[in-house]
């Protein structure tokens, strides 16, 4: 009786043995999350919001490690790494990710969004959940597309209001082939530069000016070396809140589902933060010595006409066509 009870003993231990690494490695879930804003910007603030939800929503299972202002290479690097599996998540951008899901171009059309809230409307309904698919086919999980916000001109040279001003501008540009439509179509001179380089190349005159939302701008002190602000209000960019398949394939249900509704929260928060900030930056620029001007809307939009006409002959047209349809009637 004594020999069977022990004999069950040992295999009890020896099973337990067994499970207690198995039960640690289940719960050992880490992941990366890289973006390349600054800390302050809301696109950090809500991917540390991220992490911490996501951690207690798993019971302590899933750790992010947030990696900001590029640490892990500019976007387009980040995009690849995810589509590799060398990198769980990124907040990215809206240019770096068309270059592998080109439908996301179209909703940077020039001067088709007043709002980002206009934007969500379309995202937020079928014509985001088929980018969301089209994310897919591409290895690409959406967990949210974030604001980075309706974009505006600063440069060192010159007030701008009207295109005739932006002529000969040697112009900064991220990886977006939209954006280098619009500024050459505006008669300036587009320079993709990465940004974590671009107040260096500012500074140093590499080139005279730069295109971002005002949070960016805010954020990253690009006023310190940037005279000159014009609301141009040119385009709209979402940041695309994604995640390899490579390594959500890897999670299981639960913690699939931890992910989406940290992710919901997260993308709330985003947003939120995205929106109150504009005015206040505003005031904030102008305080600090910023040379505010409006354009002439009428004539850049007709200026930049041309963009439309070209990215509707593209493979991607009929998105496109959707895309412009539903924002104008709005």
């Amino acid at each position: 009786m004594q020999r069977k009870t022990f004999t069950r003993t040992l295999l009890a231990l020896a099973v337990s043995s067994l499970l207690i690494p198995l039960a640690a490695q289940a719960q050992a879930v880490k992941l990366t999350l890289g973006h390349g804003a600054a800390p302050g910007n809301p696109r950090h603030e809500a991917a540390v919001k991220f992490a911490e939800v996501v951690k207690a929503k798993s019971g302590g299972r899933i750790e992010v490690q947030v990696a900001p202002s590029a640490q892990l290479g500019d976007d387009a690097a980040m995009v690849t790494a995810m589509r590799t599996g060398a990198l769980d998540m990124s907040a990215n951008s809206q240019g770096a990710v068309a270059n592998a899901v080109p439908e996301y171009a179209a909703f940077g059309m020039p001067f088709l969004f007043s709002s980002a809230a206009q934007a969500f409307k379309l995202l937020d309904g079928p014509l985001g959940k088929e980018l969301s698919d089209k994310s897919a086919e591409k290895g690409l999980v959406v967990l949210g597309y974030w604001d980075n916000g309706i974009r505006h001109m600063s440069n060192s040279k010159r007030p701008i209001t009207r295109v005739e001003d932006m002529k000969g501008l040697k112009m900064r540009t991220p990886p977006d082939t939209v954006l280098v439509d619009i500024m050459q179509a505006l008669g300036a001179e587009a320079q993709q530069i990465k940004f974590a380089e671009l107040y260096v190349a500012l500074q140093q005159g590499v080139v005279d000016g730069q295109e971002n939302p005002l949070v960016n701008i805010h954020a990253s002190k690009l006023y310190e070396v940037q005279k000159h602000l014009a609301l141009t209000s040119h385009m709209f960019q979402m940041t695309p809140f994604l995640m390899g398949k490579r390594s959500w394939d890897r999670l299981s249900e639960a913690d699939r589902r931890a992910v989406t509704e940290a992710a919901a929260e997260a993308t709330a928060l985003q947003r939120k933060l995205s929106q109150e900030s504009e005015d206040k930056l505003l005031a904030e620029l102008k305080a600090k010595g910023v040379q505010v001007t409006t354009v002439d809307k009428a004539a850049f939009e007709k200026a930049t006409a041309s963009v439309d006409a070209k990215w509707l002959t593209t493979p991607i047209g009929p998105y496109v066509k959707k895309v412009i349809a539903a924002a104008r009637t709005q």
